[in-house]
């Protein structure tokens, strides 16, 4: 079990990397549809309304992660926004407690996961790492 550990900041920056990617298309699918439409064919969301900011905060707060600058302030609004999700677009007093049931699956494990960032931070192969070691 020790020798795993030697591979946890590779896991680390896997996840971050990979999860940001997927996240961020989720605003490029609002914003520009793609790589598929949000809309079920009917053009991109509106500007400036709620779904468009969403996208513009996914695709911002996404890109910050891939590139791991500013992880954790980055992570805690992204963290925040889809807490907002799910527990204001997704649940009703019938299903507060069950996700699949009420859709919100996604958004509590993106709600979870980018938290965990705010206290781990971002890992060795990240611009954050990069440029602010010499506070650590």
């Amino acid at each position: 079990m020790n020798r795993l550990n030697g591979f946890r900041p590779y896991m680390l920056d896997i996840l971050r990397i990979l999860a940001a990617y997927m996240f961020m298309l989720h605003g490029t699918a609002k914003i520009w549809e793609f790589p598929l439409s949000m809309t079920q064919g009917k053009g991109a969301v509106e500007f400036l309304s709620l779904y468009w900011v969403g996208g513009v905060i996914e695709i911002i707060g996404g890109s910050l992660l891939i590139l791991g600058l500013f992880v954790r302030a980055a992570a805690f609004i992204l963290s925040g926004q889809m807490a907002y999700a799910y527990f204001f677009i997704f649940i009703s007093a019938d299903n507060v407690l069950f996700p699949l049931k009420n859709g919100g699956e996604l958004a509590a494990l993106y709600s979870l996961l980018f938290l965990y960032f705010v206290f781990a931070g971002a890992g060795k192969f990240s611009l954050d790492y990069k440029l602010f070691k010499h506070r650590r």
